[in-house]
């Protein structure tokens, strides 16, 4: 009886951690997977800037001193996101700017040495068009609003608390 004692004790013993994960590696791979594909959704959502590319350097200075404008207080809100905000005040409930069919289109041009126009036409298939106008100083980084809806956010940045 004690020889067979000291061989039972001599055979390896099943890894139980080895078998743990045979049992249930397809639901970790699963819940894995369930992980990423949730990820995905959040991390592949697009916004203002990835529609401002294919500028150029100077064109891409000009539209950055405007996006990055956060009033004369230079603290709180700036006008990127001002302009996207009223854009999905204008479109609640939906990604807008994950639809296909939405288009940004950017104008920049030089009105002096130091001074650009930029224009902004916001446009979808789903409703109205929105257009923004406003001269830019490189210099002085002051903005001058050209239309209505430029003015507004303008105003919403500046007086933002």
């Amino acid at each position: 009886m004690g020889k067979k004692d000291k061989k039972e004790e001599q055979k390896p013993k099943k890894n139980n951690l080895k078998a743990f994960l045979k049992k249930r590696a397809p639901l970790y791979l699963a819940g894995i997977a369930l992980i990423v594909i949730s990820a995905n959704g959040v991390l592949s959502e697009k916004h203002l800037d990835d529609f401002l590319i294919d500028l150029s350097e100077e064109e891409q200075i000009v539209v950055d001193i405007l996006m990055q404008y956060n009033g004369p207080n230079e603290s709180g809100l700036n006008v990127k996101d001002a302009i996207e905000n009223k854009i999905n005040e204008e479109y609640p409930n939906m990604k807008i700017f994950d639809d296909r069919n939405t288009r940004i289109h950017v104008v920049v041009t030089n009105i002096t040495l130091e001074e650009y126009q930029v224009i902004l036409n916001f446009k979808s298939d789903k409703g109205n068009d929105i257009n923004y106008d406003w001269n830019v100083n490189i210099d002085s980084k002051e903005i001058k609003s050209n239309n209505p809806e430029s003015k507004y956010i303008i105003n919403l940045v500046d007086f933002y608390d």
